[in-house]
């Protein structure tokens, strides 16, 4: 059976093993699909040891590791050389390590399933890391009226806002320097898992405001719980998207596209 695996740290709390198996059982695919948690100064080792010892086939990265994952990659594609970090892995005819974003892909799909458009939408995002470089592009390309990002370290803002200068204007700041309202908030922060809250304005949020955590826990995760506390229009987790990009990455690995709406209801029955 080919093995594919998911990379991070933490990892215990992934869904990814699960969504892999089912899309698996659903187009007969033979492969077995487990989580590896690297150690923070470890990633490169722990990628290069599962192709080349483990006789691996494909990684999906998550948090701290896709800009890392970047570096390591022989060759990338067009989005993520733009996304300048990657979430899937796999390897090309002469066993060269290959990088792709598909957390873009996954999002703009889950957010526009749930009947919303970001076109002509003020959004703003909070974050500059990994999880959010892989975003920026296709949340431009749906051509929103303002995308913000906002960050503890401004300065990763403003590198992430430059880097995204040939495709769209982009704004940057502190998390405290927003306080008008926005359409579509997005949480790119790994700090719900943490159990901690960016310290964000509560006037970003309306009764006509859509809130996104790109985190998903068991729980209702600290940001979806305080939008929802200051009269969010909706709240969304991170599961869809989730769902989404490996349904991207499943595709790339096996040359199958996998159904995601039975996968969904299943993990929300969970």
């Amino acid at each position: 059976m080919d093995l594919y695996a998911v990379v991070g740290n933490p990892i215990a709390h992934s869904k990814s093993p699960l969504i892999h198996s089912m899309f698996a059982e659903q187009t007969g695919e033979s492969m077995v699909y487990e989580k590896i948690e690297a150690p923070l100064d470890g990633f490169n080792k722990t990628v290069k040891d599962f192709f080349a010892q483990f006789n691996g086939k494909g990684l999906n990265v998550t948090v701290p590791f896709k800009e890392q994952a970047w570096d390591v990659c022989f060759s990338r594609t067009e989005r993520a050389e733009l996304a300048g970090a990657v979430n899937t892995l796999f390897l090309d005819d002469h066993g060269q390590i290959c990088g792709d974003n598909t957390d873009g892909i996954g999002l703009v799909m889950d957010i526009k399933a749930q009947g919303i458009e970001l076109k002509g939408k003020k959004i703003l995002i909070v974050g500059a890391g990994g999880a959010v470089r892989g975003i920026l592009q296709p949340i431009l390309k749906e051509h929103p009226a303002q995308l913000c990002i906002c960050n503890r370290t401004v300065s990763k803002a403003e590198a992430l806002a430059n880097m995204m200068k040939g495709m769209g204007e982009v704004e940057f700041g502190s998390v405290e320097s927003f306080n008008e309202a926005f359409d579509i908030v997005i949480n790119g922060t790994s700090a719900s898992l943490n159990g901690e809250l960016p310290p964000l304005q509560n006037t970003i949020i309306t009764k006509h405001t859509v809130c996104y955590d790109m985190m998903y826990g068991a729980e209702e995760t600290v940001f979806n719980a305080w939008a929802r506390s200051k009269g969010a229009l909706k709240v969304i987790d991170g599961l869809g998207m989730l769902v989404g990009q490996a349904a991207e990455a499943f595709s790339i690995w096996r040359g199958v596209v996998p159904e995601t709406k039975n996968v969904m209801t299943a993990l929300r029955s969970l």
